[in-house]
């Protein structure tokens, strides 16, 4: 008994040392990881229950010039309660109170969230949806509700906050608002202001730190930030919402009166470059009939500009002095060959015998092609660097990604043959994008200084100028004097009497040049062949202030009716007409003393009619809207307006007795 009592006692023994051993081994793992690996293992346990995170800054508005807003973060609050952070009493204490707050706020009954709150309580539910999508004075009204105003750690309240950019004048000028955020494979990217000055409407982000209460959820440990985010800076655009309104609908209306493909259209200030407006509409598929803002066909779409390019054949020829705007060249029944190609002229049979000038201003292709092509068939490098000169070879270095590059063949170079040459002269074997366009055309109209155009004028912090943007100059002088004074010249003739006649009027004045470019001539079949119809130039034509282009892409030709002046012109003519009639003159006033003969008499009728005792209701039609209020009210009558101009209709009509604080209804047009 004795000896199995001691092998006993061994066995136990041999079992405690090996206890001991393996107490040892486990003592030095501990010792090991710890001195070790410590610092590891305790990051990874800390980042698996709090966590800093990320609170986006919010971004700059982008402003138009006139101080609209265009784009602006709007933050955005989800709303959640941990219903295992109030204690006991304060949970009773407020729950009641606090349905209520809800219920007046977020329209269900008192008793659906009194119900949910007790539930979330006896669940230990530490994530119970509140409400979604709620505004800044929305959330700030309910942190201050019963419980919820006791804080995050003590009334449960959580907080979850992201930012969504938001365009307040809708569609308009979206293209070129642009954008910036991350897509769906995790990479940023962006287009249009939003993108290119990124790095002053960012901001800096913020840091919370939030602990882990479930799967997947976490919440704020306490109710300040570690880093509090830093507001972007605002974006002053040059952007007139005014007239980008104007320009947006004429182009709209004219894509759908033509059934075209897309079109673009820019009006820019003439002596600063400015971009007033800008205008990119196409359709998703040839089938629609709705019009989106999804491409810059403005700044990106690098095209042949047909007959608009004539002005760098007018500009070469003068100012090479190599011939005069009289020079009489022969149309030759509308054609001249070159090898075994054909120039034609729109006008068939041509136009006889014509100077250079009524050559540009009726757009003959066989005029102008002869006029290039006799005087720099031996030296056709004269006449590219002319072009080159200009800058008219290379982009214009807009902040943009994506801006076209023009394309201007070279003798010796690949894509230079016998007929480039003669094809340049009538706007093919060249391309450019409608903007690099409309800023030789401003040049023009600012007497020969070329600016950049530009899409902001400051980077502010409030009140705070952070950067100005100022005019920059191309080329300071395109060509001479001289020429510019011709160029005018012939260019507002283009209006008068020339293909842009249909759009004159002798009560404003314009000047500016007619396009119509065939494309994918060369296609076999002719099945893709298509029109661009386009008219840039620039308004009023003696004292320019603005310069515009339209460019309309596959315009509908079964009416015969493609061509620049029929389906871009009236674009044009309709905003240099609505900026100038329908808004408010900015303009330093001069020649107060000038007497204009149809002001002088409209007061003179007016005066014989103020002056005249009445004692019935005289006839107003056809008087300023301005001058029937003073006559009517002068008279005792109360007056009521509709509309904006000259009396169309008088609601009581004329002869009829006066009665003392009679109301009458005018219909002005």
């Amino acid at each position: 008994m004795a000896l199995e009592d001691k092998h006993i006692s061994y066995r136990i023994y041999l079992v405690a040392f090996s206890i001991f051993l393996m107490a040892i081994g486990i003592i030095f793992q501990l010792t090991k990881i710890q001195w070790s690996q410590g610092d590891y293992y305790r990051k990874l346990a800390k980042e698996r229950t709090v966590r800093n995170f990320v609170i986006p800054a919010n971004k700059g508005n982008v402003y138009s010039a006139d101080g609209s807003l265009l784009a602006t973060s709007i933050p955005n609050y989800n709303i959640r309660f941990d219903a295992m952070a109030p204690k006991g009493d304060a949970f009773d204490k407020n729950v009641n109170s606090l349905s209520d707050s809800l219920s007046k706020m977020l329209g269900k009954p008192s008793s659906f969230y009194n119900t949910q709150l007790r539930m979330a309580r006896s669940n230990k539910n530490r994530y119970l949806l509140i409400a979604r999508d709620l505004s800044y004075t929305e959330y700030i009204k309910i942190k201050g509700f019963p419980m919820f105003n006791l804080g995050a750690n003590k009334g449960g309240i959580i907080t979850e906050q992201e930012t969504v950019r938001e365009h307040p004048i809708g569609k308009i000028a979206e293209r070129t608002i642009g954008y910036d955020r991350i897509d769906e494979n995790g990479i940023r990217v962006g287009k249009g202001l939003e993108w290119s000055f990124r790095k002053y409407l960012n901001g800096k982000d913020g840091k919370v730190m939030k602990q882990k209460i479930a799967k997947g959820q976490w919440k704020p440990i306490r109710d300040v930030n570690e880093v509090d985010p830093q507001d972007g800076y605002d974006v002053i655009s040059t952007i007139d919402v005014y007239i980008q309104d104007i320009a947006h609908h004429a182009l709209l209306k004219q894509l759908k009166q033509f059934k075209a493909e897309h079109g673009c259209v820019i009006v820019m200030e003439t002596k600063t470059g400015k971009i007033k407006a800008i205008s990119n509409l196409g359709k998703l598929k040839e089938t629609d009939s709705t019009y989106f803002e999804t491409q810059n066909y403005a700044i990106a779409e690098s095209h042949e500009p047909g007959s608009t390019f004539k002005l760098v054949d007018m500009i070469a020829l003068l100012d090479d002095n190599k011939i005069d705007t009289s020079a009489v060249f022969d149309s030759k029944g509308g054609i001249v060959v070159y090898g075994k190609d054909k120039v034609r002229d729109s006008h068939e049979g041509g136009y006889g015998k014509i100077s250079l000038a009524r050559g540009f201003e009726v757009s003959s292709n066989t005029i102008m092609v002869q006029a290039v092509y006799e005087n720099y068939k031996n030296n056709p490098q004269q006449f590219i660097d002319r072009i080159v000169n200009m800058g008219l070879d290379r982009p214009l270095g807009l902040p943009f990604q994506g801006e076209g590059k023009p394309i201007v063949h070279k003798p010796g170079e690949k894509g230079w043959n016998r007929n480039t040459l003669p094809w340049m002269a009538f706007g093919y074997s060249v391309a450019m994008t409608p903007l690099q366009t409309l800023t030789l055309y401003n040049a023009v109209a600012n007497n020969g200084e070329m600016v950049k155009p530009q899409f902001v004028s400051e980077i502010k912090e409030w009140n705070n100028v952070i950067k100005n943007y100022d005019k920059q100059v191309i080329n300071p002088k395109i060509c001479s004097a001289e020429t510019i004074k011709k160029l005018k010249a012939v260019l507002q003739n283009v209006v008068k009497k020339g293909t842009g006649s249909k759009l004159y009027s002798k009560d404003f004045s314009m000047a500016g040049k007619t396009g119509t470019a065939q494309a994918n001539y060369g296609h076999s079949g002719g099945s893709e062949k298509h029109y661009i119809s386009s008219f840039v130039g620039y308004f009023p034509a003696d004292h320019p202030k603005y310069s515009c282009i339209v460019v309309v892409h596959k315009p509908n030709t079964s009416g015969n009716n493609y061509y620049g002046a029929d389906v871009a012109g009236p674009v044009f003519k309709r905003i240099a007409q609505k900026i100038f009639t329908d808004s408010p003159s900015t303009n330093e006033i001069t020649n107060l003393n000038r007497k204009i003969s149809k002001q002088e008499l409209a007061y003179d009728d007016y005066k014989i009619k103020a002056s005249t005792e009445m004692k019935v209701i005289p006839n107003l039609r056809g008087m300023s809207g301005m001058d029937a209020v003073a006559l009517l009210e002068n008279l005792g009558i109360k007056v009521k307006l509709k509309g904006i101009g000259k009396v169309k209709n008088q609601s009581i009509q004329s002869g009829e007795p006066i009665t003392k604080n009679t109301i009458i209804t005018l219909e002005l047009s």
